[in-house]
């Protein structure tokens, strides 16, 4: 039987999808609803195949509102032409999310086809006040949310909840460095949950 709930939280999701247009990447066979879906696998729900380590995708810039990656960049080659091909396709002001596995993740070597790890602090290089690698790229996202789920067991002892205090209160940012650099490899990560806006400027001579 379906919770009221569940069906509430799926209507509202296909009616903000109908007011806009999102892009499901990787979209296996759990597509979003509303949603475009591409994946290079012929038996994914994928409205579109098409290798995800090949670039362009066959979208045109600005063309979506929001772009959904959901356990897919750990599995790409190259993960700032990745990155660089989802602000392509996004709006000005659009959104990205993405959801992958922490690096400490112990299933994380489960799956052979995983290529790269990441932390809270991977995406800096796309945010020119925190990088401190300014010349990879020119490509820039603004933080939304930063939200990594640890193992069951410390979840329910509370220490999630203290991991990800930033969120709420960003003067508490400490202690995600805290967890992140002396804490992950014994009270696990399981998931990372990044919200990216969009940022684009006009090019020279266009208002």
């Amino acid at each position: 039987m379906t919770e009221p709930g569940l069906h509430l939280r799926s209507s509202l999701q296909s009616a903000l999808a109908a007011t806009q247009k999102i892009l499901d990447v990787g979209c296996g066979q759990n597509k979003y609803p509303g949603a475009i879906g591409i994946d290079s696998n012929p038996r994914a729900d994928a409205d579109v195949i098409h290798d995800l380590g090949v670039l362009p995708y066959p979208f045109a810039d600005n063309e979506f509102d929001e772009i959904i990656c959901r356990h897919v960049i750990e599995h790409v080659p190259d993960v700032m032409s990745f990155v660089s091909e989802l602000h392509r396709i996004t709006k000005p002001g659009g959104v990205i999310r993405i959801v992958t596995p922490h690096y400490s993740n112990p299933d994380w070597p489960t799956d052979p086809t995983h290529r790269n790890h990441f932390n809270s602090y991977s995406f800096t290089c796309f945010m020119p006040e925190r990088t401190p690698f300014p010349f990879y790229t020119t490509v820039e996202l603004r933080p939304l949310r930063t939200y990594v789920s640890l193992a069951n067991l410390w979840r329910v002892l509370g220490l999630e909840w203290l991991t990800n205090l930033d969120q709420r209160w960003p003067a508490l940012r400490f202690t995600r460095k805290f967890w992140e650099f002396y804490l992950s490899n014994i009270f696990r990560g399981k998931e990372l949950h990044f919200e990216f806006e969009v940022v684009k400027y006009p090019a020279a001579g266009e208002e």
